[in-house]
């Protein structure tokens, strides 16, 4: 775990949860798997806190929990799961983009409060979307609870582990923590729930559903509560589903871009003759980057998506890139050149590239100096003297994704502590605009007049919404550059993955 890996998840817990959590996370981070009492005494917290701050991390799915031989609970932090916290709004986003508004608030309900029933996220959305509708609208519980359905049938959202009940009916003393299992054919199992509702609306908190002040209801009507239908069946968000997504678009787009002439002639749906997908297949299987492999000629041949070599030529494409807008488009094509021929003497770089033996050296040099490319050493003889020695230039993929990976995390870490710097600078002016919108809301509720609402809206002046509008541009192209890191990030990690597994 780099320093700046460790930063960035400083940042997200600390935006996400508060200090506290944060302190406790980011110590499990520096230090490993460690027992209750000794987190609460190397940081200097009460052990009330520490308990707390781990049930939240716990909930969230950010550390784990093991119980050793001696019976000692040990916890640990997921590093992995707590940088994930970036792509949420990536997650939501592909949620309503497959699935609406609906998927959209149900994967937002579960990313926010890790663990949820079914039921009880089928009623916050359906209070959620009704608040959004015209009034006399509502939605209702079917609709919601159909659209989770679909999202476990492909998998987005999965049960979580729960304790056996045989664990719970054992007569003995109870184990230091319980044990958690789950059933691999029943991870996305939606338990049969007959749901009959619509969503309500908020009201004030003096009243309840009924628009009864709560003073003169019963005692008995306001303590009770319904037997929760699926009590014990939690779900939580499915992200290795999420990015088992983004990987596939990934590759699709990046065949779409290199052969779209061609793919803009297919006909509209998949109604395409032999002939016509016998022809498409082969210029897939044929092409250069080999993203579509084919193996034997018996009926027609298998066809395969080779994901590796496709995740490496999205990965060197996107360094290719990199270098680009670092370097110059000179220095790019030294990069292909070196990537094309494997290892290059500096004189072979001057003669295919065709640029002037200084320039050449220079740019070779600040690529050598940032890790974009790595100098091989081959000794004619065992002294390594340098006259009897080559110096090849080549490219390690896997050391220069590593490399920028290692940046991306440095730049959005940046970039989050701009956008907290913008919001603090700007602080009491962000309070007073949600003040004057909270009072125009509440007047446009009572029916108050245009020349009412004016003037409340006249409360900011013309410097200050100005400022406001700068600082909403501001945070804008700041989120927008954090997602498109966060892109690039994804896809070096599944390259540095896939390459890995297969060492």
């Amino acid at each position: 775990m780099t320093q700046a890996e460790i930063k960035l998840c400083s940042l997200l817990l600390q935006e996400h949860f508060g200090e506290i959590v944060e302190k406790i996370g980011v110590h499990l981070i520096r230090t490993g798997s460690q027992p209750l009492r000794v987190i609460a005494h190397d940081t200097g917290t009460s052990l009330d806190q520490v308990k707390k701050a781990l049930c939240v991390l716990i909930q969230h799915n950010l550390v784990i929990y093991q119980v050793h031989k001696r019976g000692v609970v040990e916890y640990e932090a997921q590093c992995s799961r707590v940088l994930h916290m970036l792509r949420y709004p990536r997650y939501i986003y592909t949620a309503k983009t497959l699935y609406s508004d609906t998927g959209e608030l149900i994967v937002e309900e579960l990313l926010l409060n890790g663990k949820m029933t079914m039921s009880a996220v089928v009623k916050k959305v359906a209070d959620r979307l009704t608040e959004t509708m015209e009034d006399g609208k509502t939605m209702d519980y079917a609709e919601v609870s159909n659209t989770f359905v679909r999202l476990a049938d492909t998998h987005f959202v999965q049960r979580c582990p729960f304790v056996p009940a045989t664990e719970n009916s054992d007569p003995g003393p109870p184990p230091p923590a319980p044990t958690l299992v789950i059933n691999e054919k029943d991870m996305y199992l939606v338990p049969k729930l007959s749901l009959i509702g619509k969503g309500k609306r908020r009201r004030s908190s003096d009243e309840d559903a009924t628009g009864e002040p709560k003073a003169k209801r019963p005692k008995h009507i306001a303590d009770n509560k319904e037997p929760i239908p699926d009590d014990g069946i939690y779900w939580q968000a499915n992200l290795d589903r999420f990015h088992q997504h983004f990987r596939d678009q990934g590759i699709v787009s990046a065949v779409a871009n290199r052969m779209d002439q061609i793919f803009r002639s297919l006909p509209v749906g998949y109604n395409i003759s032999k002939q016509v997908l016998d022809q498409y297949l082969t210029l897939l299987a044929d092409d250069p980057l080999e993203f579509v492999g084919k193996s034997g000629d018996s009926g027609g041949g298998m066809y395969v998506i080779n994901l590796h070599k496709a995740l490496g030529s999205l990965a060197t494409a996107t360094l290719e890139s990199v270098v680009q807008e670092r370097f110059g488009s000179r220095c790019a094509r030294i990069f292909r050149l070196v990537l094309q021929k494997k290892h290059l003497e500096q004189k072979q770089v001057e003669d295919f590239a065709m640029i002037p033996a200084k320039e050449a050296k220079d740019m070779l040099y600040k690529m050598l100096s940032e890790n974009f490319i790595s100098l091989q050493e081959i000794p004619k003889t065992p002294d390594h003297a340098p006259s009897r020695t080559f110096y090849l230039y080549t490219v390690n993929i896997l050391s220069a994704a590593r490399m920028l990976l290692h940046r991306c995390y440095k730049s959005i870490a940046n970039l989050i502590e701009r956008r907290q710097f913008e919001t603090k600078e700007n602080k009491r002016l962000l309070e007073k605009s949600q003040r004057v919108e909270a009072i125009i809301a509440s007047m446009q509720a009572t029916g108050a007049e245009e020349a009412q609402l004016q003037e409340i809206e006249e409360m900011i002046t013309a410097p200050e919404r100005q400022q406001l509008e700068t600082l909403k541009r501001n945070v804008n192209k700041l989120d927008a550059s954090e997602i498109q890191v966060d892109e690039t990030i994804f896809l070096l990690e599944s390259y540095i993955e896939s390459t890995m597994k297969r060492q």
